[in-house]
C-alpha cells in the first residue's frame, strides 16, 4: 500500500506539472493575446472599486512591517530564528515507518477484522512471515522445524506451519508475527529473524533463505526509500547552490538561500514529530497520535517544500537585486523588494496552505501528516523566513551579501526578472 501510494502521488505531481508548465507557456499566454484589455472588462463592483487602494494599504503594510523589522535587524533575527529552530529541535526524535491498519478508521470493515482477529486470536495474523529455504532437502526441513518450536515460546511470533514442496527441494515456514504488520515491533522482528535466527538455524547448510510477506516488505520499503534520501539531499542542494550561484552571482546569497529552506523544512519534520509522535495537540488538530511518520511523508515534504520555498526566495531575491543593482543600498533593496513581492508570496502560499489543510482533515494519517506539514511549513517560510529572517540577515551583512569570489568572476550573467 505505500508504494502504491507514492507511485501514485508522484504519478499525479508529473501529470499535474506538465499540465501546468503547457497551460502557462501556450494556454494562458494564447488567451490574453486574444482578450488584450477586455481582461479587465468584468469587474467585481465593490472589490473592482477599491483594489488600487486595498493594494497600496497593503504595501504600506508590508513596508512598515519589514521597516520595523530593519530597524532592529539583530534582535529581529535572534527572535525569529529561535522559534525556527525550536520548531525544527523534535526531529531528533523522528522515527520513519507506517502506521499500517491499526491507524485506519474504525468505521472500515478492514480494521474491524484486525482489531476482531487481535482480540479473538492474538497468536494469529493476516499477514504472516514467509520463509523460503532452497536446497538441503531433509536437513533444511529439519532446521526450519526446530526453528519452528524454538519460536513457539517467542512473544514476537505465533505458531508456525511448516510445508515442502513434493517435487523440489523447497520448504515454506509461515511464521505469524503478532500484532500490526506495519508496526515496529514487527518490522523489528522481521529484521532480527533476517540477521540473527534464519542464519543460526541453517548454519553449517548450503541452504539459501528467504523472508517475505507484508512485514517484510514494509521493511525493504523503508530501507528503500530512507537508504537513498542522502544522496538525494546532496543532489538537490548541490544543484540548487550551484544554480542560485550562477543566478544572483553571489556565494553568500545561494548559501543564505539553501540554509534558510532547510530551516522551513526543519521546523516541518520537527512539528510533524511533536504533533504525531508526541501527540501535543494532535486531539486539537483532529489528528491522530500515532509510533511513527510514514516513511515517504519526509522525502516527499523535503521535494515539496524545498521547490516552493526555493521558488518564492528566487522571486523575492529578484526584485531585491534589481532595486540593489539600482541603488547600491542592500537595505534600501531589502525593505522594496520584501514590500513588493509580499501579497504575492503570501497569497500564493496561502492558496497551497488551504489546498494542503484540505488533506489534512481527511482520515488517513499518511495525508493528515503530508497535509500538516507542507501547511505549517509554507505559513512560517511565507511570513518568518520571508518577511523576518531573510531581510535581517541581509540587513546585517550589508554588501557582503552580494560576494563573489574573483575565481568565479567567469560566470555568466543572467537576468532572472525585470522591474
Amino acid at each position: 500500500v505505500p508504494t502504491q501510494v507514492l507511485r501514485s502521488l508522484a504519478a499525479g505531481a508529473i501529470v499535474v506539472g506538465l499540465v501546468s508548465i503547457v497551460s502557462a507557456l501556450t494556454l494562458l499566454p494564447a488567451l490574453l493575446g486574444l482578450l488584450g484589455d477586455r481582461i479587465n472588462t468584468l469587474r467585481i463592483p465593490l472589490l473592482s472599486r477599491n483594489l488600487g487602494r486595498t493594494e497600496a494599504a497593503e504595501g504600506r503594510m508590508w513596508r512598515a512591517i519589514v521597516d520595523r523589522v530593519l530597524r532592529r535587524p539583530a534582535l529581529s533575527l535572534i527572535a525569529a530564528a529561535t522559534v525556527m529552530i525550536l520548531a525544527a529541535t523534535p526531529i531528533f526524535g523522528l522515527h520513519i515507518g507506517s502506521s499500517g491498519v491499526s491507524s485506519l478508521p474504525n468505521s472500515l470493515p478492514s480494521k474491524q477484522g484486525y482489531v476482531a482477529l487481535q482480540r479473538y486470536f492474538p497468536a494469529q495474523s493476516t499477514y504472516p512471515a514467509q520463509i523460503v529455504v532452497q536446497g538441503a532437502g531433509t536437513v533444511a526441513r529439519d532446521d526450519l522445524a526446530r526453528l519452528r518450536a524454538r519460536l513457539a515460546s517467542d512473544p514476537r511470533f505465533g505458531p508456525g506451519a511448516l510445508l515442502a514442496s513434493p517435487t523440489v527441494a523447497v520448504t515454506l515456514l509461515s511464521l505469524p508475527i503478532r500484532g500490526d504488520p506495519s508496526s515496529p515491533q514487527a518490522v523489528a522482528a522481521v529484521r532480527d529473524l533476517r540477521a540473527r535466527l534464519l542464519p543460526a538455524a541453517l548454519a553449517g547448510t548450503r541452504a539459501r533463505a528467504y523472508v517475505g510477506g507484508d512485514t517484510a516488505q514494509n521493511a525493504d520499503y523503508f530501507d528503500a526509500v530512507t537508504n537513498p534520501t542522502p544522496a538525494v539531499l546532496a543532489f538537490v542542494l548541490g544543484l540548487s547552490f550551484v544554480v542560485l550561484l550562477v543566478a544572483f552571482r553571489s556565494i553568500v546569497i545561494a548559501l543564505i538561500s539553501i540554509v534558510l529552506n532547510l530551516l522551513s523544512v526543519g521546523a516541518a519534520y520537527g512539528l510533524l514529530t511533536l504533533v504525531f509522535l508526541h501527540g501535543l495537540g494532535a486531539t486539537l488538530f483532529g489528528f491522530q497520535h500515532v509510533h511513527a511518520i510514514e516513511a515517504w511523508v519526509p522525502l516527499f515534504l523535503f521535494s515539496v517544500l524545498f521547490g516552493l520555498s526555493m521558488d518564492y526566495q528566487v522571486f523575492l531575491l529578484s526584485r531585491i537585486k534589481e532595486h540593489h543593482d539600482r541603488s547600491h543600498d542592500t537595505t534600501a533593496a531589502v525593505a522594496s523588494g520584501v514590500a513588493r513581492t509580499a501579497r504575492i508570496i503570501t497569497g500564493a502560499a496561502l492558496i497551497i496552505i488551504v489546498v494542503f489543510i484540505g488533506f489534512a482533515r481527511g482520515q488517513l494519517v499518511m495525508f493528515q501528516q503530508m497535509g500538516f506539514g507542507v501547511a505549517v511549513a509554507l505559513l512560517l517560510d511565507a511570513t518568518v523566513i520571508r518577511v523576518v529572517v531573510l531581510p535581517s540577515v541581509m540587513s546585517l551583512l550589508g554588501d557582503r551579501a552580494w560576494y563573489l569570489p574573483r575565481w568565479l568572476s567567469w560566470l555568466p550573467r543572467i537576468e532572472i526578472g525585470q522591474g
